[in-house]
Formats: C-alpha cells, structure tokens, sequence
C-alpha cells in the first residue's frame, strides 16, 4: 500500500472541493443568474393585462400602459425588458413615468417570472422578447419603425439581441455589462465563470451590429456592473450614442428605476422618433 503524505493528501482534498465547487456551479448556474419573483403581479388601476405567446408555446403574461387621458400620444411603444430579479411589478413607476410622457409601455415578464410558466435561459429569454415585440406590432398596431427597446441590466443584453434580430427605432441600455462572464466575474471571483457560462448574453458584441439611436444610462455608484462595463457597451455601439451618468446612483436605486435623469432621457430618444 502506498503512503500518501500529509501535503499530498491536503492537496487532493483542496482539488476534491475545487471539482465539487466547479461541478455544483455548472449544474446550478442559472440559480446564480436568475432571481426571479414568480408571484403573479396585482394589477394595477390603468394597466391592461394582456398575453405574449411564444414560439415554443408558452403564453406569458405582460402589462400594457398607455399614455394617460389628457396626455398627447406620441404613438411611440417602449419595450422594457426588466433585469433578473423581481417581476413586472417592480418596473411599473417605470411604465407609469413613461407614459405620462406620452409613451406606451410593454412591461413584460420573463419565463418563469410573475406567475409565467416555464424557466429562464437566454434561448428562452430571446424567445420571450420576440413575443413582446410581435404582441406590440401585430395585436398594439405599432409598426416597427415606433417601437424603442429599453433594458435594464441583463435585460439590457435582452434588448439588444432583439435590436439585432429585428431593429428598433431606438435603444435604451440601463447599467448595460459587456457580457455575463465578465459581469459574473465580480460576483464570482473564486469560479472560472468564463469556462462555465451556459448563457453569455454578449452586449458588447452585439451593440456593435445595432445602428439604432442608442441611449446608455448609468449609475457611477453602480456595485453591480462597473461602471467602466457600461461605458464600454457605449463606446461599441454601432449607431449614434449618447451617454447619461447618474451621479452617486448605485445599480437598483430609484434614480435608475424611474429616476427624472432617466425618464427625460428616455422621452428625449423618444421624441426623435419619427
């Protein structure tokens, strides 16, 4: 028999919990990524409740807000699709702040998030978006050439893929990261997230195929995404871009919920809409 020696056997018990660690994050990956709150949101007074059939048949729930009675209608339909946690619930100050410039809103829910069937990936995500913006086209009667995309956070690499599946008008990124691996990373040290990413969600890849007006908000407190990967989704986009800097403001404060920095910004890239 042989003898293993106390350093060796230390070190195969170190590689033992390293292969454990690795092995437990690839199999649990997207519980690390996807927080969501799968309660079914309570409407709210001047939302319509509508739903998005996906390709690979689910049908999602998602809110509609229009401009309210005695605001001009610009005809202009925002798309939001909301970060990985919470639900539509979360993102309707956003939707009533937008509307009460004129706008319509499309809150929309992910698969497995507010009360929807199903459970999140990026393949699936994509396909939800795709839902959203069909409903907004073909049941709304928005035509293409009205419609703004607006993400925020991972959803900012939901929106942007759909910019390249199918151009907006225009695109509003908020605390965009340059792709997940690298916005894992500052949450995950200790994991070789690069190597054991299902899902990529490659903004800065993508934003550099998307013409569209882009509006890029973010917050210079931000502990979730660095600032400096937002400002690098900014300096690839492809079309003309502007930059908002919310001063002091950290990744989920009210300021880059429904904050008036971002809502003027948002109702700016709007109204050059035509």
């Amino acid at each position: 028999m042989v003898k293993v020696s106390a350093p060796v056997r230390a070190a195969l018990v170190v590689l033992l919990l390293v292969a454990l660690l690795v092995a437990a994050g690839w199999l649990l990956q997207r519980r690390l990524i996807y927080f969501p709150d799968r309660s079914a949101p309570r409407l709210g007074a001047g939302v319509q409740e509508v739903s998005l059939p996906t390709v690979d048949g689910l049908t999602l729930g998602a809110w509609l807000v229009r401009p309210p009675p005695g605001t001009p209608d610009r005809r202009v339909a925002v798309l939001v699709a909301h970060g990985n946690a919470g639900n539509r619930q979360g993102r309707l100050p956003l939707a009533a702040a937008l509307a009460g410039r004129g706008l319509t809103v499309l809150l929309t829910d992910y698969r497995g998030y507010g009360g929807n069937p199903g459970d999140p990936s990026e393949r699936g995500l994509a396909r939800d978006a795709d839902a959203a913006r069909a409903y907004l086209i073909d049941r709304a009667g928005f035509p293409a050439e009205r419609l703004v995309y607006f993400g925020e956070s991972l959803g900012a690499a939901v929106a942007t893929a759909l910019a390249v599946r199918h151009p907006p008008a225009a695109l509003v990124l908020r605390s965009p990261f340059t792709d997940l691996p690298a916005a894992g990373r500052e949450h995950y040290p200790f994991l070789p997230v690069r190597l054991l990413l299902r899902d990529r969600f490659p903004v800065g890849d993508l934003v550099a195929r998307v013409t569209a007006a882009t509006l890029v908000v973010y917050g210079t407190a931000d502990t979730v995404v660095p600032p400096a990967q937002s400002l690098a989704v900014a300096g690839r986009a492809a079309g003309p871009v502007r930059v908002v800097a919310v001063a002091g403001a950290d990744h989920n404060d009210a300021a880059l919920l429904d904050g008036r920095q971002l809502v003027d910004a948002v109702a700016e890239l709007a109204a050059g809409v035509r």
